[in-house]
């Protein structure tokens, strides 16, 4: 395991459980923005959730490679996922956001493939 590989995925998931807990925590400047693209209330926990299991399996694949993966696969789409809803809803000076949350992920992604 090279020390790029960890710093990086220890970063992508410190980011993930940041954005999961902004969500669950129901941070105004992260709801807000939620309502704003339409996305229901009801949908918050859920959302929250998905990211924070991503976060969590992104630290349980530094010991469990195939969990790390599945993790990062997850919150790569998860993200696509927020870029698509964002652009959807006419938003466009939002969509760096997701990106900026999917890019450490996918580097994390790269490095482990790499390694």
């Amino acid at each position: 395991m090279s020390t790029a590989y960890l710093v990086v995925t220890l970063l992508a998931s410190a980011m993930a459980g940041f954005s999961a807990a902004s969500v669950f925590f129901s941070a105004e400047w992260v709801v807000q923005p939620l309502a704003g693209y339409g996305i229901p209330q009801s949908w918050w926990p859920w959302l929250g959730t998905a990211k924070a299991a991503g976060a969590v399996g992104l630290l349980v694949g530094l010991f469990v490679p195939v969990i790390g993966v599945l993790a990062g696969i997850g919150l790569v789409l998860y993200f696509a996922g927020a870029v698509v809803t964002v652009a959807r809803a006419r938003w466009f000076s939002h969509i760096p956001f997701p990106l900026l949350y999917m890019a450490p992920v996918a580097g994390a992604l790269a490095l482990g493939f790499a390694a």
